[in-house]
């Protein structure tokens, strides 16, 4: 398929593998991370960051790599081999049968999702129509959510029930099966002509307000994202709130965030909901949800800033794929998928840095308050450079 061709039953049914390829990379990051933790007795914090690190380091440089490799011999060969790749990495943390390997099993799937990741995305706008990639990258978006709210829960249980190796053989099956999916559903999307490319000229598409307005955006939302979950546990322990109730909020923000895409993508592509003002509006929701967190105390501040976090960033996810695909040629959409996700990467890393750091110099409400800051920010200068270019 081209991409313009009106959107099938068939051509649904051929997305859901890829839909489910985005549910594997969100599950294996967050079920192992949270369990982290207990698995290294807490004895070193900096052996504990390292190994929470590790995946997103081996997805931030790799993933630019693979996307070119996805545009030069086609998406479908790279989601396969990814899949296989992230299978046969956790297979072989059980085959070991030695604890220590843990970290190069979690290198060796976050270079497995560096690969399946962007080729995913590009099927996605690859498969659907112009019209319908809201729609498209909303689900999409809505299965990664479901695995980043599903991967602390289920990863605890099957820890609990036979600990990592039960954890890493489950990663290893549920990698195999959508890759059978995958070979089945998915059809061949071959390569597509390409003109030579000199570093200058991508270089110049990297810079262009069509790539970094939306990139931008992706990263302030998951920065946003990766704060909720990792501090408002933080905000209402500190209030006197148990670990049921802040866990509760956690799954609330998770949860909002994946029902929230789906309904964002639809109205995006009924064109009830502009991109960008759809990007700027959803970062003001997160920073609002933020700052609600700093200054409404115990349960209702939790439930408003994980309402609005997840919110926000379920807005702001189908809304900057949808425009990536839209201004990106056809030919180099890998590279693009690529690129935008280390943009991603980056804002999940930098908003937790960026509040810790403010966090330990003050207090946690003026980190919280910082990142609020920071997001504003972005939407004034989104705001102005789309008010620019008219």
């Amino acid at each position: 398929m081209s991409g313009t061709e009106p959107v099938t039953r068939q051509g649904v049914r051929q997305v859901l593998p890829l839909y489910a390829a985005g549910f594997v990379t969100a599950f294996g990051a967050h079920s192992i991370a949270a369990g982290l933790g207990a698995y290294t007795g807490f004895a070193s914090l900096l052996a504990l960051g390292l190994l929470l690190a590790i995946y997103d380091g081996a997805e931030v440089i790799l993933k630019p790599v693979f996307g070119a490799v996805t545009d030069r011999i086609g998406p479908r060969p790279v989601l396969i081999g990814g899949l296989l790749a992230f299978a046969a990495a956790s297979a072989a943390f059980v085959l070991a049968g030695d604890p220590a390997a843990v970290g190069l099993a979690r290198f060796g799937q976050g270079a497995a999702a560096a690969a399946f990741s962007p080729a995913a995305g590009t099927l996605v706008a690859r498969l659907a129509p112009d019209s319908q990639h809201g729609r498209a990258f909303g689900g999409y978006g809505a299965w990664k959510g479901l695995g980043y709210a599903l991967g602390p829960v289920l990863g605890g249980v099957l820890i609990t029930l036979g600990g990592f190796d039960l954890l890493f053989g489950a990663l290893a099956a549920l990698a195999l099966a959508v890759l059978v999916w995958a070979v089945l559903i998915v059809p061949k999307v071959p390569p597509l002509p390409r003109t030579r490319q000199t570093l200058l000229d991508l270089g110049r598409r990297l810079t262009a307000p069509g790539f970094l307005r939306p990139t931008a955006a992706l990263a302030g939302a998951t920065a946003a994202l990766a704060v909720g979950v990792g501090f408002l546990p933080v905000v209402g322990a500190g209030d006197g709130l148990g670990p049921l109730a802040t866990g509760a909020a956690v799954s609330v923000l998770a949860t909002t965030a994946a029902l929230v895409q789906p309904w964002v993508g639809r109205a995006r592509d009924a064109g009830r909901l502009p991109e960008v003002p759809g990007m700027t509006g959803g970062l003001a929701v997160a920073a609002v949800g933020l700052l609600a967190a700093t200054v409404v105390p115990g349960l209702p501040g939790l439930l408003v800033a994980s309402v609005a976090i997840g919110v926000g960033t379920g807005v702001v996810t189908p809304l900057g794929f949808a425009h990536l695909a839209a201004s990106t040629p056809r030919e180099r959409l890998g590279q693009t998928m690529g690129s935008a996700e280390v943009g991603r990467e980056l804002g999940d890393a930098g908003g937790p840095l960026l509040v810790g750091a403010i966090a330990a110099a003050a207090s946690l409400g003026l980190g919280l308050a910082g990142l609020a800051v920071v997001l504003l920010a972005l939407v004034a200068a989104l705001w102005v450079g789309s008010r620019t270019r008219r």
